[in-house]
């Protein structure tokens, strides 16, 4: 494995760090305590990070997560300040901001893999889907937020990648996940793998990569990426952030929202998570 040379500390990266591998550069999720949720200091970080190894570091960047997962997606504790009190502009904004952040990734000059393990849920998925190649352990769980507290945000995006069916199984039901393997089946990812060989498999892939220059890597990423654009992921992506909005003011969302503090976080959770019981007796919709 080719050594780790890994950044000068900087003051902007306190929730990532970068490290250089030959032709792969490493961004990391660096929050292993909180799950590696993204917060907005992190996302700042990590939009910087990005712009920086544009013209920097090897030919090929890299994102994983530090500790036990990938990421658990969006700060919950940050997220759910704004969902209380939604101004729909504002919400709106912070919304398509970080779609935004994400399609630095698909517009970023450089091939950009991901690497996941343990848990990709909810926001975390939406990074994965702008990557160029998604590489997986076999026994990574990824996943739709576990608790119901928008929509049209994160699903969307899934839908070019698994088709709308899938898409549709997935964000409907709290929680849903699929596995590694699975998510390769499906074609959310490329390639699933032991996650002890995760990283050394990014690695020889990336510098097979680093083989084609770089001018020409960008081209290939661009026409591709055209052709999905054409049939309109970019505009689905932009979209998400309105309809994320308009739901968060939705009575149904603050109903949601009630139970939470009602129960706590972890009692919602697990509340979602209880086997549904059937019986003979039509359910009313909610």
């Amino acid at each position: 494995m080719t050594a780790v040379t890994e950044t000068k500390p900087d003051a902007r990266f306190d929730n990532l760090r970068i490290e250089h591998r030959g032709p792969i550069s490493w961004i990391v999720l660096n929050r292993p305590d909180k799950a590696n949720s993204l917060s907005n200091e992190l996302l700042d970080e990590f939009s910087a990070a990005l712009a920086a190894l544009a013209t920097s570091g090897g030919p090929v960047i890299g994102i994983r997560g530090a500790g036990k997962g990938f990421s658990a997606g969006y700060d919950i504790g940050q997220v759910g300040k704004v969902v209380a009190d939604p101004d729909p502009v504002a919400d709106r904004e912070r919304l398509a901001r970080n779609v935004n952040r994400f399609l630095a990734i698909w517009d970023h000059p450089k091939p950009v893999i991901a690497a996941v393990h343990g848990y990709c849920i909810a926001g975390a998925t939406q990074l994965c889907v702008f990557t160029d190649i998604t590489f997986v352990a076999r026994n990574a769980k990824i996943g739709e937020p576990a608790i119901p507290l928008g929509g049209g945000y994160i699903a969307p995006l899934w839908a070019p990648l698994v088709g709308p069916k899938r898409a549709k199984e997935l964000a409907f039901v709290p929680g849903n996940s699929i596995d590694g393997t699975t998510a390769v089946e499906w074609g959310w990812a490329n390639h699933a793998v032991d996650e002890q060989d995760l990283i050394g498999e990014v690695e020889a892939l990336a510098a097979r990569i680093a083989r084609t220059p770089s001018d020409i890597l960008r081209i290939k990423k661009l026409s591709i990426n055209r052709s999905m654009e054409a049939m309109g992921v970019r505009t689905a992506a932009q979209g998400g952030a309105e309809m994320d909005a308009l739901l968060h003011l939705s009575p149904s969302v603050a109903e949601v929202r009630r139970f939470v503090a009602e129960v706590g976080l972890k009692g919602a959770i697990a509340a979602y998570r209880e086997p549904v019981e059937l019986t003979d007796q039509p359910m009313a919709e909610k």
